[in-house]
């Protein structure tokens, strides 16, 4: 199973803090991945690090020679916290995520979706609860399709005698 990162904070050093679509908040340091991907300690220039961000929900990438899937800090960063994710600001960073990745700004999503871009500006801060309606016009204006998932927890085990 992938986890699907919504939010990215750069903190002191090579540290990252990375927030996933279950709640799950986990910090990671970059400078643990030195000794086995060498290039990796260019991270250490802090303009580089800061330049970082979000390439989709699976990936933090600096430029062409430097990433990271999310699902290693998944695996092996350190849970700080674990915090209940309202579903507005899921489609927050799903849309403010689809839009950088199609490298379009917020009045040429307006302009392809028919949606005022105040309109859409409020739904990528999580000021908005937009409709599933609105949210298909967006992705369809971006060329991609809405999914959406239910997740269900496991079945507790059934004891057969």
């Amino acid at each position: 199973m992938f986890h699907k990162a919504i939010d990215i904070k750069f903190l002191r050093g090579t540290t990252l803090k990375v927030v996933f679509l279950d709640g799950t908040v986990k910090k990671y340091d970059m400078s643990l991945l030195f000794h086995k991907y060498p290039q990796l300690a260019a991270l250490n220039n802090r303009k580089l690090f800061l330049s970082g961000r979000l390439s989709g929900p699976y990936g933090i990438i600096w430029n062409d020679d430097l990433d990271i899937e999310t699902e290693t800090i998944y695996a092996e960063g350190k849970t700080v916290q674990k915090k209940d994710i309202q579903i507005h600001m899921i489609s927050a960073k799903a849309v403010l995520s689809a839009r950088a990745l199609a490298g379009i700004s917020q009045a040429e999503l307006s302009s392809a979706s028919g949606i005022n871009q105040s309109d859409i500006s409020k739904i990528e801060r999580g000021v908005a609860n937009p409709s599933v309606r609105t949210l298909e016009r967006i992705a369809a204006a971006l060329g991609g399709q809405l999914s959406i998932a239910i997740q269900m927890p496991p079945p507790a085990p059934s004891h057969v005698q």
